[in-house]
């Protein structure tokens, strides 16, 4: 039986949005890599996608990865020429995999 990691066949960075002090009483923004983490992309269901669009949100992509990977609401995947907006990650019952369900970011020229 092979484990669930041997399952996760990319790595994939996350990219997470971190606020700074300006020191003029403002902030400054910048997209900061966090690390890099296994995963397994995936295209949802057609049940996942009308959940996604009926709260307002796009589901183009199913990221699966190990529970231990720090990836959070609003982070950036990115890997092999894709990036993805994760728009909220869930976990089963039994910790088995972390599941982040997020929207391919296409860029311009693409």
């Amino acid at each position: 039986m092979r484990s669930p990691a041997a399952r996760l066949n990319r790595v994939l960075e996350v990219w997470r949005t971190v606020r700074t002090p300006d020191g003029g009483g403002g902030w400054e923004t910048a997209l900061v890599r966090q690390a890099d983490v296994r995963a397994k992309v995936d295209q949802p269901s057609a049940s996942e996608r009308l959940l996604a669009q009926q709260s307002g949100s796009e589901h183009t992509h199913s990221v699966y990865l190990l529970p231990t990977a720090d990836v959070r609401r609003g982070d950036e995947l990115r890997g092999d020429g894709q990036a993805f907006r994760v728009r909220w990650v869930i976990e089963p019952s039994a910790p088995v995999y972390r599941k982040a369900e997020c929207q391919l970011i296409e860029r311009e020229g693409a």
